[in-house]
């Protein structure tokens, strides 16, 4: 009978042998998911004989991803901010990356309550969501064109408990109108590679994850100048939109906030130094002093 470690062994050896980066974290996690357990609780069962039901799947697994199908799309789920969320190939998986865009806004609005926040590229619903439950009586709005993306969001939205926070709807911003006004915060990370560079990138996000939601295939700048616009218009005075970017986009999206005419543009970097969110503000309304009234 073929036991925990031997399989782990043998599918670890495999992995490598395709080019998968960290082959061993990758056999046991897939194992884990199967045996439902931790990763590290396999350490304590490493001479338990695998069924053959539960080798079989183990195999069909490890094919999967030695085709270098995500692993996060294997398992079907992902944590993101402390919180776990459901994944599948209509959905970007979340990056760590992403959860510095989230922290900022929490971070520079957690003592506001009934904030009005609009999601552009809402994907699987995880920043709406992480917003949901950080900012008190927060109202959101998930926009996204993908319409099985959005049964993901809202099946994500219900797993974490902030279903009646959030309302979803579907809408290409590059041509349709959002009909609300008037938000606090809008938040975006949108498609950001060019179509010069999606050739380049890696096999699991060039083969499997959504290219709607990667690049613009353009310059990878598109929607940088649409959801700025949109901010311009539904901004309320005051209200701000922060971006997520790519790598040496950060100085080209502020030149777009500042041509719309936003204020207090800032960077913030993430954790290999890399400016990746970039915020700007709709100049608030001058307020005269009492004498000049």
């Amino acid at each position: 009978m073929l036991t925990v470690l031997e399989s782990i062994n043998l599918s670890t050896e495999f992995l490598n042998n395709k080019g998968i980066e960290s082959p061993r974290i990758n056999a046991e996690l897939l194992l884990a998911k199967i045996l439902n357990c931790k990763r590290l609780d396999l350490y304590l069962s490493f001479d338990r004989p695998l069924s053959e039901s539960e080798k079989n799947q183990y195999r069909e697994f490890i094919i999967r991803r030695s085709k270098f199908e995500p692993l996060q799309y294997i398992v079907g789920s992902v944590e993101f901010y402390g919180f776990e969320f459901k994944v599948n190939p209509s959905v970007l998986i979340p990056r760590p990356e992403t959860e510095i865009l989230v922290e900022k806004i929490i971070e520079t609005h957690k003592e506001k309550s009934g904030l009005k926040i609009l999601d552009i590229g809402t994907g699987s619903g995880i920043i709406a969501i992480c917003l949901a439950k950080y900012l008190i009586d927060s109202n959101i709005t998930g926009v996204d064109v993908s319409e099985e993306a959005l049964t993901t969001a809202k099946e994500n939205a219900v797993i974490n408990s902030v279903e009646n926070k959030i309302k979803f709807y579907q809408a290409d911003i590059l041509k349709d109108e959002i009909p609300e006004d008037e938000f606090d915060i809008i938040v975006s990370n949108p498609p950001y590679i060019s179509n010069e560079e999606f050739p380049s990138l890696q096999p699991e996000l060039r083969n499997y994850e959504p290219k709607e939601a990667l690049t613009d295939e353009s310059d990878g700048l598109s929607f940088y100048r649409a959801i700025t616009k949109i901010g311009k218009k539904k901004l309320k005075k005051g209200g701000k939109i922060f971006f997520e970017v790519a790598q040496n986009q950060s100085e080209k999206v502020r030149i777009i906030l500042d041509k719309e005419e936003f204020k207090n543009i800032k960077f913030q970097k993430d954790y290999l130094n890399i400016e990746r969110v970039v915020s700007g503000e709709i100049e608030p309304e001058a307020h005269l002093p009492l004498e000049e009234i």
